[in-house]
């Protein structure tokens, strides 16, 4: 996993903040240190080894530069991608430009069964944010149970490796933000822990 280059998180930008020199022909991830969506994209990036040819800019989204909405994403929301002369968005698309429109390990496998297991997990990714959000407004650990079983029977798919579809691929990107989001205050909050009963998560997590 090319995930070695060290790198040095510059503090996120504010209503106060110049911009960077946009369009200039650098390649710039805009992203929130804490958004799960934005940490999709800057996993693909370093899991590809981009840390040198995509560089991190970090957005203060509690005080956001009137700028980024002006001049780079008119949606205002993170993450986008600045790349050759235009601007992209939406988290899952990214990790797909990204993983075809630059070198490094390819995060999707050529193998077509995996493949196409991997693109019902990811038509299934936004059902499985929405149902663990929800489980917050009731009985979180017992709503929240079937989102975790869901992960459970997809990670034993296949054998080749503890990720879901065996080797680390963009399916594990799309979904670990929020496991592990949801994986802290399941634990701290409510006192449970999501991979009992769940090796094959545990493992995965």
């Amino acid at each position: 996993m090319a995930t070695t280059v060290k790198e040095i998180r510059t503090p996120p930008l504010t209503s106060n903040s110049d911009p960077p020199p946009i369009f200039n022909g650098d390649t710039r991830l805009y992203i929130s240190y804490v958004c799960p969506y934005a940490q999709r994209a800057w996993i693909a990036r370093n899991y590809k080894g981009l840390q040198d040819k995509i560089k991190l800019v970090s957005i203060n989204l509690q005080d956001r530069p009137a700028w980024y909405k002006e001049k780079v994403y008119p949606e205002n929301k993170v993450p986008s991608l600045e790349h050759n002369g235009k601007v992209l968005g939406e988290s899952l698309d990214l990790i797909s430009y990204i993983d075809v429109n630059f070198e490094g390990l390819s995060l999707v496998p050529s193998d077509p069964a995996k493949k196409e297991f991997g693109d019902q997990l990811i038509s299934h990714v936004d059902t499985f944010t929405k149902d663990l959000y929800s489980s917050l407004k009731g009985d979180p650990i017992k709503q929240a149970g079937p989102a975790f079983d869901y992960l459970e029977n997809a990670l034993g798919k296949f054998d080749d490796g503890p990720f879901f579809l065996g080797q680390f691929s963009w399916v594990d990107i799309a979904y670990v933000p929020f496991v592990e989001r949801f994986h802290i205050v399941f634990s701290e909050v409510f006192k449970h822990d999501i991979t009992e009963g769940r090796p094959k998560l545990a493992a995965w997590d």
